[in-house]
């Protein structure tokens, strides 16, 4: 299940994928803050990291840039994609009720919000083009090369865990990551945790924009078809769209 959301808004900033996590989270809350709570909290104090069975990618059109902001002329488009109907209800539920959303001084204005059919998979080969792109970390938590030995290791360890949280099966088959046409792109994100602890404003995330083949199972396709591919899926990466 896919949503496209639009907004209008004058502004947004370059780092900008913590106003779209807090934008989810607010939705939530407006549809259920038990199931927000149930989602995001262990309790009261203790916050819930589990991956959560969803990814999604912003789209900003027509912009300038102005040092650490975009100008928006036209409209901000946020992509979400889950196969979990529970999630994705309560999410389109808090959206509708949501028509301004405010982030520090940002204002979001909603336009519309409309539901996304997904495309079919048939085969067990599969090529897919990124909508955000794709971040893969080591055990060490450094952000990998695509060219680095381990780099399909490590997609096949996330991608089995990922499935694991969701269905309480990992990979039926091991999967093949073949890069078409892939680019590194270097992804600015203002995390409050990060700052306190090293004193720098932004996280720099190592991550890669493109098109690749994927083989594997037809099934584990299908599911990271919707729940996205690698790490920080909830933060704005790994959001994919099939094209052949």
């Amino acid at each position: 299940m896919r949503l496209k959301c639009e907004y209008k808004t004058k502004e947004i900033p370059v780092g900008y994928n913590m106003l779209l996590v807090s934008l989810i989270k607010e939705a939530l809350k407006k549809s259920d803050e038990n199931y927000f709570n149930k989602l995001y909290k262990y309790d009261e104090n203790i916050a819930n990291k589990r991956s959560k069975n969803f990814t999604f990618a912003a789209y900003i059109k027509n912009y300038e840039r102005a040092e650490e902001i975009f100008k928006v002329n036209d409209r901000v488009i946020l992509n979400i994609s889950s196969p979990d109907l529970e999630f994705m209800i309560n999410l389109y539920n808090g959206l509708l009720k949501l028509s301004k959303f405010q982030y520090k001084t940002f204002e979001l204005y909603k336009l519309k919000i409309d539901l996304i059919k997904e495309k079919k998979l048939a085969t067990n080969e599969v090529i897919f083009k990124t909508l955000s792109p794709i971040c893969i970390k080591n055990k060490n938590n450094y952000f990998m090369k695509i060219e680095d030995d381990k780099y399909i290791d490590e997609l096949n360890y996330i991608a089995n865990l990922v499935l694991k949280n969701y269905r309480g099966e990992g990979l039926r088959e091991n999967l093949m990551f073949m890069p078409l046409d892939m680019k590194k792109v270097v992804v600015k994100e203002e995390i409050r945790g990060f700052k306190s602890k090293t004193n720098r404003k932004y996280l720099y995330v190592n991550s890669y924009s493109g098109t690749f083949k994927m083989k594997g199972n037809v099934k584990d396709l299908e599911d990271l078809y919707a729940l996205g591919v690698g790490f920080k899926r909830n933060q704005g990466f790994g959001m994919i769209e099939v094209i052949g």
